[in-house]
Formats: C-alpha cells, structure tokens, sequence
C-alpha cells in the first residue's frame, strides 16, 4: 500500500509481539534509509515508521485474514474514488 503495511506473520511464543515490531521497524528503517538516502531529508530523525501498530491473533481465521490483505488495496482505492470534499461552499454570502 502505498501508505501503510499489512502484514501476515508467525512469531514464535518466546518472542514479544513489541520486541519484534521494534526490531522489525528498526531494521526496515535502517534498510529503507540505506536505499534510498534522499528520504533521510524528508524524515530527518529518522522516524520512519509511525509510533503505533495494531496487532491482532489470527487463529481460526487465517484464510480470513490473508484474504482481507489481499483484497484491501482494492478496497482502498474503491474508497478513495468516492469524494467526501463539498465542492460547494455552505457559508458562502452569510459573512458581512
């Protein structure tokens, strides 16, 4: 996606789902960075990644949710078609 990353993973119990985001951000970023030098002027900290994630436990659903990953940029870009900016103007002539 072109502003976000949804990803299917299995990470083993003795592994910490916040240990492994932050090595996975941490490392991504450092390899981003390393590709692509011109972005350390648009993010120059280095803060990359946003600070939240959002995690959730697969089990019974896995084909579920490999099919909503698979399916969302379509989704996303349904979405996006549809315009919620008023091309009108509702106060225009009530300020004197």
């Amino acid at each position: 996606m072109p502003d976000h990353v949804h990803l299917l993973v299995e990470i083993p119990p003795r592994i910490s789902v916040s240990s492994f985001m932050g090595y996975l951000k941490g490392k991504s970023s450092l390899m981003i960075f390393e590709k692509n030098p011109n972005l350390k002027y648009k993010f120059g900290n280095r803060n990359f990644w946003a600070t939240g994630y959002y995690v959730s436990t697969v089990g019974l659903n896995e084909a579920t949710i490999r099919k909503y990953i698979r399916e969302q940029e379509n989704e996303d870009i349904m979405e996006d078609k549809l315009s919620k900016k008023e091309y009108v103007n509702p106060f225009k002539g009530m300020l004197k």
